[in-house]
């Protein structure tokens, strides 16, 4: 794929040389795996497992994980067009080379995009039909509790949690490699792993999906059910700190910290509340010394706090406190997600308001009382009132509110509540919130496997629209009041997968075939191909989303969580009669299970003498901190913020300006001026992603930045006129500002390692405070035509003698205000041919600037990078300059 850089969209995403990404000497490791993720790498790289896996992973010498994603279409195109396999990131080795390709499956609607990746891979979609030549296809994450519809693609499954259970796998690939084993016997071995699922282990049964023996039934008396697999202790599990750090913008583009694993509030609809059982926190010891490290190795400008509730965590203000003093000094913004009404003190508002107040989102799922009951929501209207009284006193003035529709007993009257509920929310600011929003997400829910609403009815596509409906007309007439919704048709198809069985793996190949890809996204989505696909299988979508009888089999029953199915029953119960339930952190065992009926559980006592209950900081509280710490009842359930709707994460961004802290992060102590070539890989960064390379440099290298002031404090750094993407350049400059003193020297050492390939500093000097990097009046490039393509440089040499004669070469540039011609010969100063392919040429920029390739193609249209190699050799202002003007 290397080869094809020039002609990728977003090129420096394919480069693989990211800071911190592994690269192994490939004869000197035993086992190679690519990380695969079925979605774009902007999505893929902002997912926290991915990033934990990788570090599990690596951190084996002889184990080497590498990267793969989803390309998107036009890249697709590109590599079918050359026959170029899809690749990993690190090394360019094709998927179907290595010995493991373990895909990440967060979400139903990215199952086709696994199979778009095998085939691009060039990878036979079915376990049955590949051989030992192929890689194991192996898969992992939340969804795996009910894959049966992806089951007949993978050879193996992980259920629960991975960064144990995948070096394990990978070592039983080595053993078998070594030992000359084949795929059967290795698939035999893997099934003793602790959450292993060997799909083809288990019969399908007949096509007829309304017979109940389609539930797959065991091949193998003594592997009936496949048990999650539960890392115990978080705090002894090796935490990244040393996290990739991409080089272009992605979705969550910040450092990421799991604070915690697990949820206990016992939400009847939150999947992820069940699977992910039991509670397990990191100590605030770890903590600490995880988020200094990865600060310090990354430059990440933005900590972000996870786990399923983070207002749940025991030791919330002493990590919220400690965490601000440090991220304060270096002008790092603090996201605290998932957060619960009740669940934030008031010393953390406080330092929050001090800070940057953002919209912040509260998630009552519901909005009667009745209703929240029956889902154990466990908050009370007033509760949430006096949360958002406490917030717009404190100057916020805008509150975002999750909700969902089509719950079970749901009526028109709880759709009222939830007009009625953000009313009240917005009359809680009173007269303080000037430019007051409340925001309504609406999502429609969708049951869940392993959860108490199992059973359920998922409304149908046409009720949802309506309820959207009613909504959009009780809405529409409230001043500041705004709703958003989840769209249907998205929730529709989670609604059939998420609790499917085998028969739909043909539904997914017939869709993937109609072009149905990317079906997360809303410009992507096409409703149409998933349901041709089912008619032409003969299937009903509708019978998927139908309530199913308790006392029938399900087709994930073989799949544990770890939850009793009488707990499950027993919920479902007391939510059809309004009653709540506690958590059971904070009182008695409820008797679900997971802490006592796993083997885990068993093997752990037997060789440690711990178990698994749910593990609490409460010992760690810091003096004069108020008890009870994270005692709140509200905020987001759903490991991806999905809520086991796909709805969003809640999340509240915690910016600061400077001037509060020990030191003035506005200061300007002195400016040093960078100089710096662009070449090899660095030619396809873009400006903004070089922008944002330097500013991570620096913050790697501990260099005490100027930031300006306001809202969005930024770096004081310029430079020069941005380069085209695939450009290079042998000299570059860049001004930086300084709040605290340093030499040129001292700069120079400490920035210089910190460089990604390509990227080299050539020397470090004093600069004016004021000063700003120079913006060339001529600039002089070298033209080096490849003979990739020999006809089109003999046209290209041509055309170039023709242009070099011309006076005139009338050019339309489009602007902001339209388009105007201009005279392109007249932005050449000079024109020289070093020799048959080889030009130099020298740009005036004084009355009009223009991008050199675009003049470059302008001249030469057949020209493209992947036939070029543009460099530029200079820059002169200045004195240079009148002396180029009067040469």
């Amino acid at each position: 794929m290397r080869d094809l850089l020039p002609l990728l969209p977003r090129p420096s995403q394919y480069l693989g040389t990211e800071p911190n990404a592994v690269h192994k000497d490939p004869t000197q490791v035993r086992v190679r795996a690519a990380l695969a993720f079925p979605d774009l790498y902007e999505v893929g790289m902002s997912y926290l497992g991915g990033r934990i896996l990788y570090h599990a992973v690596n951190a084996h010498p002889e184990f080497w994980a590498e990267r793969a994603f989803a390309p998107p279409l036009e890249a697709a195109q590109i590599l079918r067009d050359s026959k170029t396999p899809l690749s990993t990131l690190e090394s360019a080795t094709p998927l179907g080379d290595m010995d493991v390709l373990a895909f990440s499956l967060t979400h139903e609607l990215c199952y086709t995009n696994v199979l778009y990746m095998l085939d691009l891979a060039g990878i036979p979609f079915r376990s049955e039909d590949r051989d030992e030549s192929h890689p194991l296809i192996l898969g992992g994450g939340g969804v795996v509790f009910n894959a049966e519809p992806m089951a007949p693609f993978f050879d193996l499954l992980v259920a629960g949690d991975g960064e144990e259970a995948l070096p394990e796998i990978l070592a039983l690939v080595d053993r078998c490699k070594t030992q000359g084993m084949s795929r059967a016997e290795f698939l035999q071995a893997a099934r003793n792993i602790t959450g292993c699922y060997v799909p083809s282990f288990f019969a399908a049964g007949p096509e007829d999906v309304a017979s109940p023996s389609s539930v797959p039934q065991p091949l193998y008396a003594d592997y009936a059910q496949v048990e999650k697999r539960i890392l115990p202790d978080l705090s002894a599990a090796d935490f990244p700190t040393n996290q990739i750090v991409p080089f272009g913008p992605v979705v969550h583009d910040r450092l990421s910290i799991e604070i915690a694993r697990g949820c206990t509030r016992g939400c009847r609809f939150c999947q992820a509340g069940m699977i992910y059982r039991p509670v397990r926190e990191r100590r605030l010891d770890e903590l600490d010394r995880i988020i200094q490290q990865a600060l310090d190795r990354t430059g990440f400008d933005e900590l972000s706090f996870l786990s399923l509730s983070t207002g749940d965590f025991s030791c919330l203000d002493a990590l919220f406190q400690r965490s601000h003093a440090r991220c304060r000094d270096r002008q790092v913004s603090v996201s605290l997600p998932s957060l619960r009404v009740g669940s934030v003190s008031g010393q953390v508002m406080d330092m929050i308001a001090g800070i940057r107040r953002t919209g912040i989102t509260l998630a009552p799922e519901a909005g009667s009382q009745r209703l929240r009951d029956v889902i154990n929501k466990n908050i009370t209207e007033e509760a949430l009132l006096d949360h958002t009284r406490e917030l717009f006193t404190r100057g916020w003035s805008a509150v975002k509110l999750y909700f969902m529709i089509g719950l079970p007993t749901e009526t028109d009257e709880d759709l009222q509540a939830i007009v009625d509920l953000c009313l009240k929310v917005a009359a809680t600011a009173g007269e303080r919130a000037k430019r007051l929003q409340i925001t309504a997400s609406i999502s429609p829910f969708v049951p869940k496997p392993q959860t108490p609403f199992q059973w359920e009815e998922q409304i149908s596509f046409e009720e949802t629209r309506r309820r959207l409906n009613r909504l959009r007309d009780l809405f529409r007439p409230r001043k500041r009041l705004v709703m958003r919704w989840h769209m249907p048709e998205m929730s529709y198809l989670e609604g059939v997968f998420s609790r499917g069985d085998r028969a739909l793996a043909d539904v997914v190949e017939r869709a993937f075939a109609k072009g149905a890809l990317f079906s997360s996204w809303a410009d992507s989505l096409s409703l149409e191909s998933w349901l041709g696909a089912m008619r032409e299988c003969g299937l009903d979508p509708d019978w998927y989303l139908r309530a199913r009888d308790p006392e029938q089999p399900l087709p994930w029953d073989h799949i544990s969580s770890g939850i009793r199915r009488s707990f499950l029953l027993r919920e479902r119960r007391l939510a059809l009669e309004g009653r709540t339930t506690s958590d059971c952190r904070h009182g008695k065992c409820l008797g679900c299970g997971v802490c006592t009926t796993t083997k885990v559980k068993t093997a752990l006592r037997r060789q440690t003498g711990l178990d698994i209950r749910p593990r609490v900081n409460q010992d760690e509280q810091v003096g004069g901190l108020p008890p009870g710490l994270g005692d709140g009842t509200d905020g987001s359930d759903g490991l991806n913020g999905k809520n086991g709707t796909g709805g969003e994460q809640p999340e509240e961004d915690l910016d600061r300006t400077p001037g509060q802290g020990p030191e003035d992060l506005g200061a300007k102590a002195n400016a040093l001026r960078i100089v710096y070539r662009k070449l090899g890989p660095a030619v396809y960064f873009s400006q903004l992603e070089l922008t944002r390379l330097f500013e991570r440099c620096m913050r790697r290298a501990g260099v005490a930045m100027s930031f300006s002031q306001g809202f969005h404090p930024m770096p004081r750094m310029s430079f020069g006129r941005a380069l085209p993407v695939g450009v290079g350049s042998v000299r570059e400059e860049m001004v930086i500002v300084l709040r605290a003193p340093m030499s040129a020297a001292d700069l120079r050492a400490r920035l210089a390692p910190e460089m990604p390939r390509g990227l080299e500093i050539r020397g470090v000097e004093n600069a004016p405070l004021n000063g700003r990097a120079d913006q060339p009046v001529f600039e002089e490039y070298l033209l080096h035509l490849l003979d990739r393509d020999a006809p089109s440089v003999t046209e290209a040499v041509t055309r170039w003698r023709s242009f070099l004669s011309m006076d005139q070469f009338p050019f339309a540039r489009k602007t902001k205000r339209g388009s105007r011609e201009i005279n392109l010969r007249a932005l050449f100063r000079s024109i020289r041919f070093l020799d048959v392919n080889r030009l130099r040429l020298l740009f005036d920029f004084r009355e009009d600037y223009l991008n050199p390739w675009t003049t470059i193609t302008a001249v030469t249209p057949e020209l493209s990078f992947r036939s070029t190699r543009l460099i530029k050799i200079r820059g002169l202002s200045g004195d240079a300059a009148k002396r180029a003007v009067s040469g």
